[in-house]
């Protein structure tokens, strides 16, 4: 009997204690830094300015045609490129130009959750274009286009170096959405 009743002490001792609280979600907390911007100069014709966040512009691309030009705005934390192409403007080509580009915005419509289009114009700059704003897990979260619809054609991308998963790199993609759309806010032709 002494023993049922140590065993039953013990039991009650070691049985008793804490209720258990339940822990708050926990949330990857990313901070960016503030963007600053500054001028950019290529030896395309035309100037902008850019994240000082990004490494410099670089990797001037060449087409065979010599009427295509291309650079990348690297975010190597970020994982992240903006690719940016220039095409001039020939024999009343625009058309073709602004459907290419409607094009590769309306192939990520695939895997895309939804495409918001946002338009831009700029009177005094002579610059018109298109913001897309790609939602989902397509391969690119934003793209844009920008012409004088006479001379010059730009084109742009956001890419990032990993598998697409929209809830992973949606702070990323907010954040470079800001410098993609101050990109075509900025953006000067050469005359």
């Amino acid at each position: 009997m002494k023993n049922v009743v140590l065993i039953l002490l013990v039991f009650c001792c070691i049985s008793c204690g804490d209720d258990p609280t339940p822990k708050p979600k926990a949330y990857l907390r990313l901070e960016y830094p503030n963007q600053e911007y500054i001028s950019t100069q290529t030896s395309l014709p035309f100037t902008f300015e850019k994240n000082m966040f990004a490494t410099d512009v670089s990797n001037l691309r060449v087409s065979q045609d010599q009427n295509t030009y291309g650079i990348d705005i690297t975010y190597p934390p970020l994982k992240g490129t903006i690719y940016i192409t220039y095409k001039k403007i020939t024999n009343n080509n625009l058309e073709l130009y602004l459907r290419d580009a409607q094009n590769l915005t309306q192939k990520h419509s695939q895997k895309a959750d939804e495409i918001t289009e946002q338009p831009y114009i700029n009177e005094e700059r002579k610059v018109y274009g298109m913001f897309y704003e790609v939602g989902g897990n397509a391969a690119s979260q934003s793209q844009f286009y920008v012409t004088d619809s006479v001379n010059h054609f730009v084109t742009g991308s956001l890419y990032f170096y990993a598998k697409p998963n929209y809830d992973s790199i949606l702070p990323a993609a907010h954040y470079l959405k800001k410098d993609i759309q101050h990109i075509m806010e900025t953006i000067r032709w050469n005359e």
